[in-house]
């Protein structure tokens, strides 16, 4: 199973990303460097067992799937960058970059930081 160590959950970010091929491997930790960029201040957790960045409550979480990478910045991030996301699916509080394509990390990275000022308010 993906994003688990022999079965068992990922205790932690770096347990996660091992669980994936390399080439996924290398996807999930670039996005992981540019969210840590955009909020230097956030903890990494795993919880609802998938990578969460937390910053005075969740900030981001990200999880990788067989054709895609999901970002869960909340409902508001979404919002707020609704335009340049409008050609990734998504959900409420999701949007799915396809993992055949390169991810739009300056995009994560000022969502990420829109969520910062939004938790830091």
């Amino acid at each position: 199973m993906k994003g688990t160590i022999k079965g068992n959950p990922a205790k932690n970010i770096d347990d996660y990303i091992s669980g994936f091929p390399e080439e996924v491997q290398a996807i999930l930790q670039e996005l992981r460097q540019t969210i840590q960029k955009a909020a230097p201040d956030a903890e990494e957790a795993i919880k609802y067992g998938i990578p969460t960045f937390t910053l005075k409550g969740n900030l981001v979480h990200f999880a990788a799937y067989k054709k895609h990478i999901g970002f869960y910045p909340t409902p508001s991030g979404l919002e707020a960058y609704k335009e340049e996301l409008s050609g990734y699916k998504g959900a409420k509080g999701s949007v799915q970059f396809p993992i055949d394509q390169v991810l739009p990390f300056a995009l994560i990275s000022k969502i990420v930081k829109f969520r910062v000022k939004q938790n830091l308010k």
